[in-house]
C-alpha cells in the first residue's frame, strides 16, 4: 500500500508540474513600412477612418441590385464554401490536439493461454476492466505546444475565410461595375454605328450625284465597318464579363437583374463614401490577411516549443482497473477485483540527429513565417498606397476626359459644317468622328477605373472584415 501511495504521489506531482513550456516568447515583428502613406495629395487622416473602413458592405454599397448579387455570392460561391470547410477541418484538428492532453479511458478485455513458469502447465488468464493506454503526461509541454500550434492554425483559417469574403465582395462589386460599363459602351457603339451608317448613305447619295469622290465614300464605309467590329468586340466582352460574374455568384445572373441592365450608365451608379486611409499601423488589425499571416507566425513559433520538448524525457502512464481470473466464470467473483499502474519514461539518447533536425526545421519555419508576415504587410501598404494614388488622380483625369469629349463633340459639329460648305475635306470630318468615338469610350473607361478604385481602396483597408475572434484560453 505504501508503494502504491508513493507511485500515486509521484504521478500527481508530475501532473501538477505538467505544462512547462519551451515555446519562445512571442513578439510581433515591427511593421517594415513607413509610418505614413506617401500619396499625391490624398487624405490620409485618421479621422473616422476606422469606422468607415470597418463599415459592413451593406452600408458601403448602396446599389440594391449589387447588394442582391453580393448576398447570392456569399451564399453560393464555392471558393468561400471551401474556406468555411477549411475552418471546420482546422477546428477538429485543434480538438484532437486538445484531447491529447487528457487520458483516454476505454473498456479492455484480455484473454491468454500460456505455460506456467516453473511447471510448464498451460494456464488461462482472463481480465475485464477500464484501461488507460499510454497517456503521455505533458511534463515538458510538448503536447501543449502542439495544441497551441493547432489553435493558431485554426485562427489562421478563420482569418483566411474573412479575407476570402472581403475579396469576394470586392470582386462582385467590380464585376457589377464592369457590366454597367459594358452596357454603356454597347449603347455608345450602337449609336456610333447608326450615325456612320447614315453617313455612308449620305455619302453614297453625294457620290451618285457627282458631288463627292469615291474616296470619300470608301473612307466612310471603312469607318462604319470599324464601328461594327468594335460593337461585336464589346458584345463579346459583355458576355465574358457576365460569365465571370456568374462564376463569382455561384449561379446565373438573376433574370430581373439582367433585364434591369439595359440602358445603364456608370454616371447613374450610387456614389460610394470617401475613405480616409488612416495610418499603416491600423492595417495590422483591419486586414484579415495580415491577421492570418500573424496567426501562422504564432503557429510556427509554437512548433519550436514542441521541437525543443522532444529533447526531454517522455513520461507515459498505462493503467487498468477491473477484474481478473484464471477462469472465465470467476471474473466477477469476490476477490477478483484489482488495478495496475505502469508509468514509463523514455529519454532520447541517440536518434541520429532527428530531434536536432526537427528543431532547426521549426526555426527555419518561423523565419519563413516572419518573412511572409512582413511581405503581407508590405503588400497591404502598397495596395493602399496605389488606391490612394488613384483616388487623388482619377477624379481629375475623369473631369479632363469629359471636357475633352465635349471639345471633340464641338469639333465634329464644326468639321461637319465646314465639309458641307466645301471649306474642308471629308478626311477632316472622318478624323473628328474617330476622335470623338475614342474619347467617349475613354470617358467610360476612366469612370469605371474611378469607381473600381474606390472598391479597391475599401478592400485594401480591410473594409467589412469581421473582427478577430479571441478563443484562446
Amino acid at each position: 500500500m505504501t508503494n502504491h501511495r508513493s507511485t500515486l504521489t509521484a504521478l500527481a506531482a508530475a501532473a501538477l508540474l505538467a505544462g512547462c513550456s519551451f515555446i519562445p516568447t512571442y513578439e510581433r515583428p515591427a511593421a517594415p513600412v513607413p509610418s505614413a502613406y506617401t500619396t499625391l495629395g490624398a487624405d490620409t487622416t485618421t479621422a473616422s477612418a476606422q469606422g468607415t473602413a470597418a463599415a459592413p458592405w451593406q452600408d458601403y454599397f448602396a446599389e440594391p441590385r449589387l447588394r442582391q448579387l453580393i448576398e447570392a455570392a456569399l451564399a453560393n460561391n464555392r471558393d468561400l464554401r471551401v474556406a468555411v470547410l477549411n475552418i471546420e477541418q482546422a477546428r477538429t484538428t485543434y480538438q484532437v490536439r486538445r484531447a491529447d492532453q487528457y487520458p483516454g479511458v476505454g473498456l479492455a478485455a484480455n484473454a491468454s493461454r500460456a505455460p506456467a513458469a516453473g511447471t510448464g502447465d498451460l494456464t488461462n488468464s482472463f481480465s475485464v476492466g477500464l484501461a488507460i493506454s499510454s497517456w503521455e503526461i505533458d511534463f515538458f509541454g510538448r503536447i501543449a505546444s502542439l495544441k497551441e500550434q493547432a489553435l493558431a492554425q485554426y485562427l489562421a483559417t478563420e482569418e483566411g475565410r474573412n479575407a476570402a469574403q472581403v475579396s469576394l465582395v470586392a470582386a462582385v462589386a467590380n464585376g457589377w461595375l464592369n457590366l454597367l460599363a459594358d452596357e454603356e459602351l454597347l449603347e455608345l457603339s450602337r449609336q456610333t454605328l447608326a450615325s456612320r451608317e447614315e453617313s455612308v448613305r449620305l455619302t453614297k447619295m453625294r457620290l451618285d450625284a457627282g458631288v463627292t469622290s469615291e474616296l470619300d465614300f470608301r473612307q466612310a464605309e471603312s469607318l462604319t465597318q470599324a464601328a461594327r467590329a468594335t460593337l461585336a468586340q464589346q458584345q463579346r466582352q459583355r458576355a465574358l464579363d457576365e460569365n465571370a460574374l456568374a462564376l463569382l455568384l455561384g449561379q446565373a445572373l438573376p433574370d430581373d437583374v439582367r433585364a434591369s441592365l439595359a440602358g445603364s450608365r456608370l454616371a447613374n451608379a450610387p456614389a460610394m463614401a470617401q475613405l480616409p486611409a488612416g495610418l499603416p499601423s491600423e492595417l495590422l488589425t483591419r486586414r484579415p490577411d495580415i491577421r492570418q499571416a500573424e496567426q501562422q507566425l504564432i503557429a510556427a513559433n509554437a512548433n519550436i516549443g514542441a521541437a525543443r520538448a522532444a529533447f526531454f524525457p517522455r513520461i507515459a502512464l498505462t493503467a487498468q482497473a477491473g477484474t481478473a481470473s484464471n477462469e472465465l466464470s470467476g471474473l466477477f467473483k469476490s476477490g477478483s477485483w484489482g488495478f495496475s499502474i505502469a508509468p514509463s519514461l523514455l529519454l532520447p539518447i541517440f536518434d541520429a540527429g532527428r530531434n536536432q533536425a526537427n528543431l532547426e526545421s521549426a526555426r527555419a519555419g518561423r523565419g519563413i513565417a516572419i518573412a511572409q508576415y512582413e511581405k503581407t504587410i508590405q503588400t497591404a501598404f502598397r495596395e493602399v498606397s496605389d488606391a490612394l494614388a488613384g483616388q487623388a488622380t482619377l477624379g481629375e483625369q475623369a473631369l479632363a476626359q469629359q471636357r475633352q469629349a465635349e471639345a471633340e463633340s464641338a469639333r465634329l459639329q464644326l468639321a461637319d459644317l465646314r465639309y458641307r460648305n466645301g471649306v474642308s475635306s471629308y478626311l477632316d470630318l472622318l478624323d473628328a468622328q474617330r476622335s470623338l468615338f475614342a474619347t467617349q469610350q475613354a470617358v467610360v473607361q476612366v469612370r469605371l477605373a474611378q469607381l473600381q478604385n474606390q472598391v479597391t481602396l475599401y478592400k485594401a483597408l480591410g473594409g467589412g472584415a469581421p473582427a478577430p475572434a479571441d478563443v484562446r484560453s
